[in-house]
């Protein structure tokens, strides 16, 4: 038979998870925006514009026109 929960239980279970859900979204919210700061950097830097250039380059050279 399965054991039925109290509301006592059940309200002091769903006040442990209280601000779970917001916690994980500014943990996400902090990872994506360091790993922008990364990408950035590596745009902005000389090997990145060399390695942006030669992708580009190689995608217009496969171009039919």
């Amino acid at each position: 038979m399965p054991r039925v929960r109290s509301s006592r239980t059940t309200r002091a279970a769903g006040r442990s998870q209280s601000g779970a859900t917001t916690a994980e979204y500014a943990v996400c919210t902090g990872a994506a925006v360091g790993f922008a700061g990364l990408l950035f950097k590596l745009i902005t830097s000389e090997t990145g514009q060399r390695l942006l250039n030669t992708v580009f380059d190689r995608l217009l050279g496969m171009l039919p026109f």
